[in-house]
């Protein structure tokens, strides 16, 4: 199940609609934030991290 199918008990909307004030607490405290990109900025930066590494890896290896 992903974050994206939680339905919300109050509203019975989706949580990542954000609908009512319980879908939106909700949303916020699972990292959502105001555009739900959030946990995309986190992979996007670690994936950088992961090239930065083997790039420096095989400088020093090479």
């Amino acid at each position: 199940m992903r974050r994206d199918d939680l339905v919300c008990a109050y509203c019975a909307g989706r949580v990542s609609e954000g609908r009512c004030p319980a879908c939106r607490a909700t949303r916020d405290q699972y990292g959502y934030g105001r555009n739900g990109l959030n946990a995309t900025w986190w992979m996007l930066l670690a994936v950088v991290a992961a090239l930065i590494a083997a790039v420096a890896l095989d400088v020093r290896f090479a």
